[in-house]
């Protein structure tokens, strides 16, 4: 059947004369329509921000970031402030990379993990796990605050832990019985009342399930902790200091490390045991503001700047002056790089005025080299700029000096290095809270699992039925719970003349 609905003649009007309505300024329509268009496109962005393809896209490009970052060598954090630093470094990677290494460099991927697209992806998933966690805080609220606590019968007879009891007992009596049993296990009971029927709801552990926003919130800590790390901090994994030697730290921080003397000592098997540095370290003023021997495990710390023990080879101390006898150069040369064929082991120097890149090869050790003999050093001067060919390149005996290119170089000894990891981490706090919230948070959903059950109460054709019934996934030892639970409200309804469902 059919049916027409009619609104009613205004006076003076036909049924079929179209009513008008007053006009409304255009202006008033304009806002109105940005208004519904503001709404309309914050709801389009909050469903991309809460959406799990959203979050699975930026997860998988964050990974192939992470991924290329591992692959691929990374400049030492905050290099990138320091560019004759990081020249430095750039040269000491292009054997490796070789005409890839300017490519490699303008896309940025010797230096991904401080990238703008690194920090937008990090930022987009701290949004996005930000936006999911507002949304699943409301159903959680919602749940432990305000349950529901009426189900259908048909939710009983589906349900996939579910118990029947058919009981002599009035609805009031079985009421008591049933909320005390759930009381004796830990439940909290709340009881509706539906007309004869008697719904009650328990649960037990309400708010663990808010460990899980405890984890999305330390996962938020850990990405912006790392994001700060690498934007305000430091690390840099091959600070190399001659023993006799002073280095400057570098980044901004006016330091100097000078490293007293350095000891090392060896298994049987000849692998190390132990190796030690003896370091002080000077501030901008040449004043000592720290000293200690450090070992792999108990570095240096001053202030937020932490000094690690982490490896050791040869250096090379070199003099070189000018011709009016004036130095421009008096320290140890860490040989940190070795040949292909591992036969050599070579350091670098830079000569500021002139401007010159020296290379210091000495044989490795337990190598014999032809060119180069025990006690002798091999000088290659290049152009700064320009070291496709070398302006010169001799072979050097200690402690007789040589002239190149207008320069004079002497190899005075042979020393030790000690090599230290030297890292700054202002964002280390949060990591340490965000791992903190992220134990914290799975301790708390793993070990205190949130269990919901409803039971209904009600009065049949002939005494009176308690149902029971739960829907409690990915919880192992919850089916065991509950047909314990299940028994106790057996014994405590009617004793042995109850009759138990399946649980």
């Amino acid at each position: 059947m059919s049916h027409t609905l009619r609104t009613p003649a205004l006076p003076g009007r036909t049924a079929a004369s179209p009513v008008r309505t007053p006009a409304r300024p255009a202006a008033d329509d304009d806002e109105e329509g940005l208004g519904l268009a503001a709404n309309e496109l914050l709801e389009k962005l909050w469903r991309v921000a809460t959406s799990m393809r959203t979050a699975l896209a930026l997860m998988i490009a964050l990974a192939a970031l992470a991924f290329i970052g591992t692959m691929l060598v990374q400049a030492p954090t905050g290099m990138a402030d320091d560019p004759e630093a990081y020249r430095a470094w750039l040269d000491t990677v292009r054997p490796k990379y070789g005409g890839w290494t300017n490519v490699l460099d303008t896309v940025g991927f010797f230096s991904i993990f401080s990238s703008w697209w690194f920090r937008g992806i990090v930022a987009g998933i701290v949004a996005s796990i930000s936006a999911c966690s507002v949304n699943r805080f409301r159903g959680l609220w919602k749940t432990a605050v305000k349950p529901r606590t009426r189900m259908t019968a048909t939710f009983y007879g589906r349900a996939p832990h579910q118990g029947t009891m058919d009981v002599a007992l009035d609805e009031e009596s079985a009421l008591e019985q049933v909320r005390s049993v759930f009381r004796s296990r830990g439940y909290r009971t709340v009881v509706e009342r539906d007309g004869e029927t008697i719904h009650v709801y328990a649960d037990r552990f309400r708010w663990a399930p808010f460990g899980t926003l405890m984890a999305h919130l330390s996962l938020i800590l850990i990405l912006i902790g790392a994001v700060v790390g690498s934007t305000m901090g430091f690390r840099n994994s091959s600070f190399a200091v001659p023993v006799g030697s002073k280095a400057d730290v570098g980044f901004r921080t006016g330091l100097m490390v000078e490293a007293k003397s350095f000891s090392d000592s060896y298994y049987a098997n000849g692998s190390p045991s132990d190796y030690a540095s003896d370091l002080v370290l000077y501030n901008a003023s040449g004043a000592v503001v720290a000293q200690k021997t450090i070992r792999v495990n108990q570095p240096l710390n001053y202030g937020d700047i932490t000094f690690y023990q982490s490896f050791y080879g040869p250096s090379a101390t070199v003099k070189v002056t000018d011709t009016a006898g004036a130095v421009l150069f008096q320290s140890g040369v860490p040989l940190l790089w070795t040949t292909d064929d591992g036969n050599r082991r070579v350091g670098r120097l830079v000569v500021d005025d002139p401007a010159y890149t020296v290379y210091v090869v000495m044989p490795a050790s337990g190598k014999v080299d032809s060119t180069i003999r025990a006690g002798q050093a091999k000088f290659e001067v290049y152009r700064t700029g320009d070291e496709a060919t070398p302006a010169a390149m001799e072979v050097a005996s200690q402690g007789e000096p040589i002239d190149l290119v207008g320069l004079r170089f002497t190899f005075e000894r042979e020393q030790q290095f000690t090599g230290l990891i030297v890292a700054r981490d202002p964002g280390q706090p949060l990591v340490w809270a965000g791992t903190f919230l992220l134990v914290a948070g799975l301790f708390i959903v793993f070990f205190f699992p949130n269990r919901r059950i409803w039971a209904r109460i009600h009065r049949p054709a002939t005494g009176t039925q308690v149902q029971v019934g739960a829907t409690v996934r990915h919880d192992a030892t919850f089916k065991p719970d509950f047909q314990h639970l299940i028994g106790d409200l057996t014994l405590a309804l009617s004793g042995p003349s109850a009759t138990q469902g399946r649980g």
